[in-house]
């Protein structure tokens, strides 16, 4: 099993802390986002990391990991940074977003998952989400979940709290056909865009797809994502207003109902 971290942004929201380093070198209680991840990665076993940097690339020098660069990442988005790995896209890989720290029994219950595609889902989200933003709704996607527990939309704008069932936190697991149709779809979504337009999100070109467009379009092409749900136990860094909420938290000692260690 190995994994791919996207760290490719700017991490405008977060300036200054972001003026002079990538967003994952940014600290938290100590240690950089960066550092969070990969102690967590190394301690379950898995040491076969790729970092996809883009901003401030050379200030990310970490001993037996490996890099690679997104050097487009000024015009790019999250999918095709994750693309400038897709060597590293092999029978289990994990993939996760560059901003987030989470809790050893999230990533376990990921690697544990036997589905092809497993996406993390925060039942609770609504607790972090209500200390971060004065109307959570400003910053949440749809997440639809049936009752098996497939991932039937997300990503989408919302109006209504009801369509959100949990929060995609930015950790996934592609592996054997999920592999398989990750880079096939992607291919097709590509060579469909063409064509100008945008299968994956017609409100953006290609290369600025998210994340989540791509995951959506797998839903569509009759592919199953599996939710695997936790409650709390991780954090997203996405802003100054984050760093401050969270190093509060951290000096009241409230901050172990959503993330501890």
């Amino acid at each position: 099993m190995n994994v791919i971290i996207l760290a490719a942004g700017k991490g405008e929201r977060l300036r200054p802390l972001t003026q002079t380093q990538p967003k994952c070198l940014v600290k938290l209680f100590g240690k950089s986002l960066l550092d969070w991840q990969i102690e967590t990665f190394q301690n379950i076993g898995i040491n076969d990391i790729t970092v996809i940097t883009g901003y401030k690339s050379e200030s990310i020098q970490l001993s037996n990991i490996k890099k690679i660069t997104n050097n487009r990442f000024e015009s790019t988005n999250m999918l095709e940074t994750l693309f400038c790995g897709q060597n590293e896209l092999k029978d289990q890989t994990i993939v996760s977003y560059g901003d987030i720290i989470f809790e050893e029994r999230v990533l376990k219950k990921l690697v544990d998952s036997k589905h092809e595609i497993s996406i993390i889902t925060d039942e609770k989200w609504h607790d972090l989400w209500k200390l971060r933003f004065d109307n959570p709704l400003n910053d949440a996607e749809s997440l639809k979940i049936n009752e098996d527990s497939d991932i039937i939309d997300i990503g989408q704008p919302v109006s209504n709290i009801s369509d959100i069932q949990g929060q995609f936190i930015g950790l996934m697991k592609f592996q054997n056909n999920g592999v398989t149709n990750l880079k096939k779809y992607y291919k097709k979504a590509k060579e469909l865009s063409k064509n100008n337009i945008n299968p994956l999100n017609s409100n953006v070109n290609f290369e600025n797809s998210y994340m989540t467009d791509i995951l959506n379009y797998l839903i569509t092409e009759g592919c199953k994502l599996k939710a695997i749900k936790i409650q709390n136990g991780w954090l997203e860094l996405d802003s100054f207003n984050d760093y401050e909420l969270y190093h509060n938290l951290y000096e009241r000692k409230n901050l172990k109902n959503l993330f501890s260690f």
